[in-house]
């Protein structure tokens, strides 16, 4: 066990799903913080019967993962002086053995690396379908990346020399944090090894629809903080969301307004893009069309999380979780 490394898990209400958790992690760690935002299922007795040090927040305060993230690093510094490094886990998710011992060997000997995330799969995806669009969502390129998800190992030194996440972030904290920690000189890395298994527990579109919507805020949040040149995060992204989402659907309506009902032509646009992209797939045939389908049809909800942000941001809307589960 390294006694330089902590781990910070957070949760609510995962029940079965954070128990793994824990238990996946309980000896491979100097100290494990679990950060709990309210939950009603026995989750802290849980964690507390397993020798887990508990933060419960202030549920008073607006909550967000970041802010549960930040306070749990701040439980896991003052227990432990001497940390070097971080892994942070969503409680939905159990660590892979071995995965701490591979990530921080990796930063041992890579010192220019600030952040190491491995191979995130979904446990379940046979399901449902969003369930297995969350495995192929997570199955990204290795090497150097721009950004890490949720389950990632982290330079102490590094993370405090950020200020740590940005509390006021709904979604989205992780890959701003990467923005700020690569303007600052870091790299940021993805291993081929296995990380962690991920409890979506998603079987209806209508929780689809709300992570999709809560991925168009963040994009619309990340383009509004750093889209500025050179970075441009996630500005192309949300000008798609744009595009895809409101754009032709307003032109159709203008075109149909001028020229009748040949103007609905403009729609054929959509499956046009699906064709295309399932086309550009490495996966099989029905993975790569089922995913062209839903990015396709993704752009909808993406948009009106754009339109929320801007409600919230510039109107009197009040920024609130956006959450699937």
């Amino acid at each position: 066990m390294a006694t330089d490394l902590g781990v910070v898990v957070i949760g609510r209400n995962e029940g079965l799903r954070l128990e793994c958790c824990m238990a996946s992690l309980v000896g491979a760690a100097q100290k494990i913080i679990y950060v709990d935002s309210g939950s009603t299922d026995g989750s802290v007795q849980m964690a507390l019967r397993l020798g887990v040090e508990v933060v419960e927040l202030n549920m008073t305060i607006p909550f967000t993962a970041a802010r549960a993230r930040n306070e749990g690093f701040a439980c896991l510094q003052r227990l432990l002086p001497t940390v070097r490094y971080v892994q942070f886990v969503d409680g939905d998710c159990e660590v892979v053995a071995g995965w701490l011992s591979q990530a921080r060997a990796f930063l041992e000997a890579h010192p220019e690396v600030a952040v190491v995330c491995g191979r995130r799969r979904e446990r379940f995806p046979q399901r449902s379908i969003y369930n297995l669009l969350c495995d192929l969502e997570w199955d990204t390129p290795i090497g150097e990346a721009k950004a890490c998800g949720g389950d990632a190992l982290m330079r102490a030194d590094a993370f405090i020399a950020a200020s740590g996440f940005r509390t006021d972030l709904i979604a989205g904290e992780e890959p701003e944090l990467c923005v700020r920690l690569r303007a600052a000189g870091w790299k940021v890395w993805r291993l081929v090894e296995e990380m962690t298994l991920h409890d979506a527990g998603m079987t209806r579109f209508g929780q689809w629809w709300k992570r999709t919507l809560r991925g168009g805020h963040a994009f619309a949040e990340g383009a509004f903080l750093h889209g500025a040149a050179p970075e441009q995060h996630w500005l192309r992204e949300s000008r798609r969301a744009w595009v895809w989402g409101l754009g032709i659907p307003l032109a159709t309506m203008i075109a149909s307004l001028m020229l009748g009902w040949f103007g609905l032509v403009l729609l054929l646009v959509y499956p046009l893009q699906v064709v295309r992209l399932a086309r550009r797939g490495d996966r099989s045939a029905r993975e790569n069309w089922m995913q062209a389908f839903f990015l396709v049809l993704g752009k909808f909800p993406e948009m009106l999380g754009q339109l929320k942000f801007l409600l919230n941001r510039f109107g009197a809307g009040k920024t609130a979780l956006i959450e699937y589960k």
